[in-house]
This record gives structure tokens, C-alpha cells and sequence, in this order.
């Protein structure tokens, strides 16, 4: 379990290393074009998650996203205990590699973000991006499992463009971001009504995939 809780830790600071620094880098290269600086955030984002995917997966199982935590408690792949423990350390990690982001740029250690994402169309999107994100794992962990961690990073890359939200699909990164008030950042007060919409799209997605999934349900 020690092994698990840090591959988990370890692969949500890269994974926000990874989304905050490239978000900062990005936005400084971008010259004021947004469209260019989402581009420069979204494809470092996505590769990355495939390879952390790769690397922690046979470890921990790669969750780095109490979301997909939640999902695998509800189908009794891991006990309640531990699935905990896991949503603790993602969100220790996630902090940890948004600071860690902040270091390398040189920005404030903490500096709250004041980007406001509220609104029917922020959390609609974030719904969307969360359930599908389930649904991903889900369908391709029945059909593919090798496939996990690319259809994983194409699918956050694509979402980051198509929801409105640009897809934090992950309650972990949503409290990290909210340290930052960088390209990436989320202001304070919009974390709780964000992560309550992620943990309903989970929910939901993975009652409507265990479904869709059931062996027994084809067969009829």
C-alpha cells in the first residue's frame, strides 16, 4: 500500500507539474492568442497522461483522480479504506506539483487563482468531460485494457477543446488549480461547485457503463 500511495502522489505532481507549467509556459509564448495558449496546454497535458498512465498504471492503477477513485469503490475494486487514502494523497500530489510548478516559473509559491469558472455552461461541461472520461476507462478496461492510457490522454486532449469547461474532469486537479492564478487556474470559490458536478458524473457514469458492460445484460 506504501508503493500505491506514492505512485498515486508522484503521478498527480507530475500531472500537475504538468498542466500548470505548461499552462505558464504556454501562455507566456503565446503572444495574447488564447486559442494557441490552450493548444500549447492541452497536447503536454494529454502526453503526459499517457505516459504516467504507462509508468504507475501496474502500481497503483494510475487514478490521480478521486473521480476514478469513486468509480472503482462503487464496483468493489477497491475497498473504502484505501480508496481514501488514495483521494488524500492525489490531492497532496496535485498541490505539490502545482507549487512545484510555480518554483520553476518563478511565481509565487501561493497565489490564489481569481479565473472564474461558473455557470450552468462551465458545469454542464465539466459534467460531460467527467462522464466521458469514466466511460473511457470503463469501455476500454472491458474491451482493451492496453489501450487504457492512450484512449485516456486522446480523450482529456479532445475534451480539453469540445467542453466549455476545458475539461478538469478530476476533483484533485480542480483544489491544485485553484492554488494558481495562472492560464490554468480556477478561482477559490467555484472548486466546491466543480467538484460536486465531477463526483455526480462519475457516479452516474459508472452505474450507466456497468450496465452497458454487464456480460449478463448481453446475453439477454
Amino acid at each position: 500500500m506504501k508503493r500505491k500511495l506514492f505512485a498515486e502522489w508522484l503521478g498527480t505532481f507530475f500531472l500537475l507539474a504538468t498542466v500548470v507549467g505548461s499552462g505558464i509556459m504556454a501562455e507566456r509564448l503565446a503572444g495574447g492568442n488564447i486559442a494557441i495558449a490552450l493548444l500549447g496546454n492541452t497536447i503536454p497535458t494529454g502526453s503526459i497522461l499517457v505516459v504516467l498512465i504507462l509508468v504507475f498504471g501496474p502500481i497503483s492503477g494510475a487514478h490521480f483522480n478521486p473521480a476514478v477513485t469513486l468509480a472503482f469503490a462503487i464496483r468493489r475494486e477497491i475497498a473504502v479504506r484505501d480508496s481514501v487514502l488514495y483521494v488524500l494523497v492525489q490531492v497532496l500530489g496535485g498541490i505539490s506539483g502545482v507549487l512545484i510548478a510555480h518554483v520553476m516559473f518563478d511565481n509565487a509559491l501561493i497565489d490564489p487563482s481569481t479565473t472564474v469558472r461558473a455557470g450552468l455552461g462551465q458545469w454542464v461541461g465539466e459534467f460531460v468531460a467527467t462522464f466521458g472520461l469514466i466511460g473511457t476507462i470503463l469501455g476500454c478496461l472491458k474491451a482493451r485494457p492496453e489501450a487504457v492510457p492512450f484512449a485516456v490522454g486522446l480523450y482529456i486532449t479532445a475534451a480539453y477543446w469540445f467542453t466549455s469547461s476545458t475539461s478538469f474532469a478530476n476533483p484533485a486537479v480542480t483544489i491544485a488549480r485553484g492554488f494558481s492564478n495562472t492560464f490554468a487556474g480556477i478561482q477559490p470559490d467555484n472548486i466546491a461547485a466543480f467538484i460536486a458536478v465531477q463526483l455526480f458524473a462519475a457516479v452516474l457514469a459508472t452505474v450507466v457503463f456497468n450496465w452497458l458492460l454487464d456480460a449478463r445484460a448481453e446475453a439477454e
